[in-house]
This record gives C-alpha cells, sequence and structure tokens, in this order.
C-alpha cells in the first residue's frame, strides 16, 4: 500500500485535531506544568510553582513528615490518664461508647475491660506537658512541640486511615499532600525531587501493615509530582548509577537524544506525561551527582551520631531517615515524609511499645533540636503521628503486665513543631477514659489546611479541575486550627 494513503487511514479525527492545535495545545499544557517545557535546553533550574503561591507570606517553606504508620497508642506515651487506674478492669461504660463502631477484630468480645498505661508520666519543660517515661528524649524539646490531643479520624481500618491521611480521601486515586505541595511551589532545588520518602520497619511489630507506592503518588496530576522513594539498600534510587561501560559523557548524550525524540513526540500530541518523562530523565542524570552527595555522612561530626543514636549509621532505620531528612531540608527539598511501620500492637502492647519507642523517640527529638540548632526549624514544619489512636479498653485477655489496644478513630494525638506553630502548648483534650474528645476537636481536613496554611497556601484555593470537578486535598471540609499557630 502507497505510505500516503496508509497514513491517511491511520489518521484518527482525535489525532487530526490534537495535530491541528498543536501551537494551542503546547501554550495550555506550558500553563499545566507551571514551567518552560524545554527546560532542557535551557539548562536545568528548579522548578516554579503554580502563578499566585503562596498566597500569603509562608511561615514554613518545607515539611518533615514522620508518620508512624500503624497507629501509635496515645495513652502509653502523650495522653496522661490519672484515673484510668481507678477503673482498671471493669467495662468501659455505655455512656462512653454511645453505641460507636468496633472492628471485626475486637465486635465479638462479650467484654470491654479498661486497661490503664503500664508506664509513667511525668510534666516537662515551661510548658508541663505530659510525656511518658517511654519517650526521654521527646520529653527534654517538650516547649518546641504543640501537642494535638483531640485529633480524630472517619476511618477505622489501617488502608482507608492511611490513604486519607496521605491523600484526603478514604479511596485510593487522590494525589498526596506530598504531590499538591510540589504541584502547588514547586521546587527550590533543581538537582533533588521536591518530594522524597522513606521508609523503616520498627522492632515493635515486625509484621506490620505494608505500605503501597500509591501512598505518595500523585493521582491524576502530571505523574512528575508525585514521590520519589529512597531505598535502604543498593543506590538509594533505582538504576542511578551508570552500568558498566557507560560513562557519564555517554549517559549525557544518551539523554539529549532520547530528550530530542520525547520532544518530537510532545510537540505532535501534547500528552504532560511526554514532558514528565522528559524533566525526570534530567532530573535523574543530575541525582548521579547530588544523591551520592547527600548520603554521604563521612563529613558529619561524631555529635551527629551522639544527637540521633548510633542506629543513625545504619541505612535504613528511622535514626538514618531523620538524619537524611535534615539533610533534605538542608538543600530544599519541599516535603520530606518518613514511614516508620510496627504500631500497630493488637496484642502484648507493653513489649512491643517499647521497641517502637526506642526506635523513633531519639531520633525524632534530634532533629527537631538539630533543626533548630542549624536556624532551620523556624521555616521547617515537622509533623509526628499516626493514622488513629488505640482502644481504652483491652483487645484480649487483661493481665497484670500484658494487654492489646484496637483501632481507636474518635481521638488520639499528634504533634508538630517549628514552621509557624505555636511551641510549648496542648491544644484540645478527651474525657477520663481517652475514648471521646471533650475539647476542640482536628478532623484530617483541618490538619491539612493547617499544614497547608504554615506553607501560605490557602487550602480552599489550591485546586486542580479533573473529570470536570476542581478537586482539592480538603475536599469540600477544612479548617485552619488558628490557636496552635504563631
Amino acid at each position: 500500500m502507497n505510505p500516503h494513503v496508509q497514513a491517511g487511514l491511520l489518521l484518527t479525527r482525535r489525532h487530526f485535531f490534537s495535530r491541528g492545535a498543536s501551537g494551542i495545545g503546547i501554550a495550555a499544557l506550558a500553563s499545566l506544568l507551571n514551567q518552560d517545557l524545554h527546560a532542557a535546553e535551557e539548562g536545568p533550574s528548579a522548578t516554579r510553582g503554580l502563578p499566585g503561591l503562596p498566597h500569603f507570606p509562608p511561615k514554613a517553606k518545607r515539611v518533615i513528615y514522620l508518620f508512624q504508620s500503624g497507629a501509635p497508642s496515645q495513652m502509653e506515651l502523650f495522653d496522661y490518664k490519672p484515673r484510668l487506674a481507678e477503673f482498671r478492669g471493669t467495662e468501659l461504660p455505655d455512656s462512653i461508647r454511645m453505641g460507636q463502631r468496633l472492628t471485626g477484630m475486637t465486635s465479638t468480645q462479650s467484654t470491654f475491660p479498661v486497661a490503664p498505661s503500664l508506664f509513667q508520666f511525668a510534666q516537662h519543660g515551661n510548658s508541663g506537658a505530659w510525656v511518658s517515661e517511654l519517650m526521654p528524649h521527646t520529653a527534654k524539646v517538650a516547649d518546641q512541640l504543640c501537642f494535638i490531643k483531640s485529633m480524630h479520624t472517619e476511618a477505622i481500618n489501617h488502608d482507608p486511615a492511611v490513604t486519607f491521611f496521605q491523600t484526603g480521601a478514604q479511596l485510593a486515586g487522590r494525589p498526596s499532600i506530598g504531590a499538591w505541595l510540589s504541584y502547588g511551589l514547586g521546587s527550590e532545588n533543581k538537582d533533588l525531587p521536591a518530594f522524597v520518602v522513606m521508609i523503616s520497619q520498627g522492632t515493635g511489630n515486625p509484621n506490620d501493615q505494608p505500605l503501597y507506592d500509591r501512598l505518595w503518588g500523585s493521582g491524576f496530576l502530571p505523574t512528575k509530582y508525585q514521590g520519589v522513594k529512597f531505598r535502604s539498600l543498593g543506590d538509594p534510587v533505582l538504576y542511578l548509577s551508570n552500568p558498566p561501560g557507560f560513562a557519564a559523557d555517554d549517559r549525557r548524550r544518551f539523554i539529549d537524544d532520547l530528550g530530542q525524540l520525547n520532544r518530537l513526540e510532545l510537540d505532535e500530541f501534547g500528552d504532560p506525561e511526554i514532558a514528565t518523562r522528559i524533566a525526570q530523565y534530567e532530573m535523574a542524570y543530575r541525582m548521579q551527582t547530588s544523591v551520592p552527595d547527600l548520603i554521604d555522612l563521612s563529613k558529619e561530626p561524631a555529635r551527629t551520631f551522639e544527637l540521633y543514636g548510633d542506629d543513625a549509621r545504619k541505612p535504613g532505620t528511622f535514626a538514618a531517615n531523620c538524619l537524611l531528612a535534615r539533610r533534605l531540608a538542608e538543600r530544599g527539598v519541599r516535603f520530606i515524609q518518613l514511614f516508620h511501620r510496627g504500631w500497630d500492637q493488637h496484642v502484648k502492647l507493653p513489649k512491643q511499645i517499647v521497641g517502637q519507642c526506642r526506635d523513633t523517640d531519639q531520633p525524632s527529638a534530634a532533629l527537631v533540636q538539630d533543626l533548630k540548632e542549624r536556624g532551620l526549624l523556624d521555616d521547617t514544619l515537622v509533623v509526628w503521628g499516626g493514622e488513629f489512636g488505640r482502644t481504652v479498653y483491652c483487645q484480649g485477655k487483661l493481665t497484670a503486665d500484658d494487654y492489646g489496644r484496637d483501632h481507636h478513630p474518635r481521638c488520639f494525638t499528634m504533634w508538630l513543631a517549628g514552621g509557624g506553630v505555636r511551641p510549648g502548648i496542648t491544644h484540645g483534650a478527651t474525657d477520663d477514659y481517652c475514648y471521646n474528645i471533650t475539647s476542640d476537636p482536628v478532623h484530617v481536613n483541618d490538619l491539612h489546611a493547617t499544614i497547608l496554611h504554615c506553607l501560605g497556601i490557602d487550602h480552599t484555593k489550591l485546586t486542580f479541575k479533573f473529570q470536570g470537578r476542581h478537586f482539592r486535598l480538603t475536599d469540600v471540609a477544612g479548617r485552619v486550627v488558628k490557636p496552635v499557630l504563631v
């Protein structure tokens, strides 16, 4: 067949109009991506965010989110309930439970005995914050922290609850909070991703809930905004190193030639994912230099490892990831998220939580202290917490030295530090059973709205049109929790 005839037969109506409107399509695409589509030709530069952002002067430039996957027990850590000792072994009153739903793991229990914490609490700092003996290092920086004891969520099981905290929706498919910030504010560093994720496994529960890549995905945003996961073994990012016999100059020529081919496709089809591919190849090339320097801890003084603990020398630990988080913050990475697994303690909680706190207490406190000493805490917002809390009643058999706790979305504790948050305060309160909120409730959407506010973003105005609707991280809800802000 004549090749011209064949080409005409294969030219679909959509293809014809996409080619005919290539000039308009490219202009719209440039607006969507908020950067020059030919940046690769002009040389690398830090990517810009949306025009008009931030909406007002920000207090924070970046976020470090220490996500404690599996849900830490607030009663063992921060929400001191001295009266629970009086109620030990008694049935949780119906007037407290109020018919609230249970998970499938305790719904068949015939009794719900109250289990007070086995651990001691004390007040710390000028703020007088109550902190458990499990968190001695966190206690030392209590005056830098803002405790929110009235967090609540809608999800009662791990996957939808974790998804809710990461994306503002319980169902998968929405952009993660880091992707929203990357999209809205862009990056301050041309050589590192705007959004970096690291995962560590705790010693509390080694069989804890899994984590999925979609939790740091971009959803319906262009994929260039998704998080880049750093690995603990081998290359921090897959395929970062050149293969044997392939020199840096070869890689540069390969990227240039491939970029030209991709730009031809971009000019023809106007697909934003092609622009993403071009940008990501360029980023990967620059990361070949920036990442090895980032993870090289040889120049860190001995005091650094005394501060973060010996685990900071072991790649893949929470302590090592906290130290890398500080180094990423120094380099202008916009959103740094650490996931630490092992907090899902339905049984043997007193034993398991000791290991989890040993993993996280010192490095979390060290990160806050380190940022403060380096002058970074004022414009870095640190967030610590899990997807929900734990029940006051025992799951399984209550003994003198052992108990477990089920999921509890009605109330739990998180803390924030730096980046426009008032230090040394406690916001919200729960009842004597640590079962219901008694003042100043804070919903997941409220937390998201507050985080965005610290970054100078009006959460109602950071939107993306998808399938005919303008979506946002806080959906149709959310309010800024102004009492916790400076």
